[in-house]
């Protein structure tokens, strides 16, 4: 079998530049659709719900995308064709998302606009998303890949930043950071669009720099027995047959994930409530009263845009603690650390109330979102041989999914167990929660066999 030969740094950083505009889009629609959903009229405890689609788009979408390219072979490459593909539909959608309330539709059909249109978004997201970690594990030998993982860490990290800043620097600039009752306001309609403008010409140059190995080349690198490539498979065979590592690391994904999905489910109703002290207006609901925030209020869209500031915070805490992670020797011990700090993180956001001050939480949070980003593909794709890399990422992406589908399914179920004490909105306890879920994970990272 021939060896991978080392590639150029700027090579390795190719293969993943078109990354920093699919993160951009990523990070747009994490820190804004409980905001855009909220702003249309959404109740606070069913706000989780909105979410299923995304993982459950990715869950479905992600494996036929990885079983696909593995026998995709055509003049434009191998992986590069779906994540053009992938990118092209995503700009599409990232225009109309944002003006779901807009086209004077009534508010219930505003929101099933806006669903259909996320679930469009992130399927085209998951499309564009994949073949970037599929292409480090096509051409970047095992000493490299955790250079590729780690530059593509950066990338994303560095895409989230702009994707996060995007309504804050709008609104800083006079763009209408408040808009009628069901309408988005200017300051986020424009952040999609400048967001859709970035992703295309990232990927353009991506899909213009990267030239992919020929399948006969691929096939000795990988040590691919050619009379054998058309031995029939499944998606269940090929779980049957999954290296260790798919399955202990899927585990600590699974909290991790989970996780991250309250993060992004309730830090705006968490910030508007315990920060920019947002006004409640009285709703009835199946013949009873609530409260809820007023998200027409001037103080719930700045309490979004500080959401933004926030999540970039988190980014930059990221791209920093990477540049950590490869100094620890053990890669268990990094990845351990790392979401513990993110636990602790997650967990002081009760003990903060200043806007500020939550920059500290949110540093902390980012240490555990570069290792989540980095190590868990990093243990897979050494564990993994063969011509299966695409299929067995795809089907990894489940570890993501899955539990960003069940947290979305009970959220608003726990989120009603919380009931309010003193000035602490619920919502707070949903983020402490989160911090407990990744201290879970930390433990359960001993559990994990690498690949010797």
């Amino acid at each position: 079998m021939k060896k991978i030969p080392d590639l150029s740094f700027w090579k390795l950083w190719n293969i993943s530049f078109g990354f920093f505009g699919v993160q951009i889009a990523y990070a747009l629609q994490s820190a804004n659709i409980s905001r855009i959903f909220s702003t249309l009229g959404a109740d606070p405890h069913s706000l989780s719900y909105f979410w299923i689609l995304p993982p459950l788009a990715g869950i479905i979408v992600q494996p036929i995308i990885g079983a696909l390219s593995d026998k995709t072979w055509c003049r434009f490459g191998r992986r590069i064709p779906y994540l053009f593909v992938g990118a092209l539909i995503a700009v599409l959608v990232m225009c109309l998302l944002p003006n779901a309330g807009s086209f004077g539709m009534s508010v219930s059909a505003a929101m099933i606009f806006g669903l259909f249109s996320l679930m469009f978004l992130d399927t085209s997201i998951n499309i564009a998303m994949q073949p970037f970690k599929m292409m480090v594990g096509d051409m970047v030998n095992e000493k490299q890949k955790g250079l590729a993982y780690s530059i593509q860490s950066f990338l994303c990290n560095a895409g989230s930043l702009a994707g996060y800043l995007f309504p804050f620097i709008f609104a800083a600039i006079g763009i209408s950071n408040i808009a009628p009752k069901g309408v988005i306001p200017d300051s986020v309609i424009y952040s999609f669009y400048i967001g859709a403008a970035i992703l295309i010409l990232c990927v353009i140059y991506t899909t213009v720099k990267v030239k992919e190995y020929p399948p006969q080349l691929y096939a000795e690198y990988h040590g691919i027995n050619t009379e054998k490539k058309e031995e029939k498979t499944n998606i269940f065979s090929l779980l049957v047959k999954a290296p260790k590592a798919f399955w202990t690391v899927g585990l600590v994904q699974f909290f991790c994930w989970a996780a991250f999905m309250f993060m992004w489910t309730y830090t705006n109703g968490t910030v508007a409530a315990e920060v920019f002290n947002t006004p409640s207006v009285e709703v009835i609901k199946d013949g009873v009263k609530h409260l809820v925030l007023d998200t027409q209020s001037v103080q719930y869209q700045n309490a979004g845009d500080w959401v933004g500031i926030l999540f970039a915070v988190q980014a930059i805490g990221s791209v920093i603690w990477a540049t950590i992670i490869p100094l620890i020797k053990s890669r268990k011990l990094a990845y351990s650390l790392s979401l513990i700090l993110g636990g602790i993180g997650f967990i002081s956001v009760m003990f903060i109330n200043n806007q500020y001050g939550l920059f500290v939480s949110f540093l902390l949070i980012g240490c555990a979102w570069a290792a989540m980003l980095a190590l868990p593909f990093t243990i897979l794709t050494n564990a993994l041989t063969g011509g299966h890399m695409g299929t067995y990422l795809g089907l990894f992406n489940g570890t993501i999914c899955v539990p960003q589908i069940v947290a979305a399914i009970t959220g608003g179920w726990i989120l009603k167990m919380f009931t309010t004490q003193g000035n602490v909105p619920p919502e707070v306890n949903m983020l402490v929660l989160a911090g407990v879920l990744l201290i879970v994970g930390a433990l359960c990272i001993g559990i994990i066999k690498e690949k010797e």
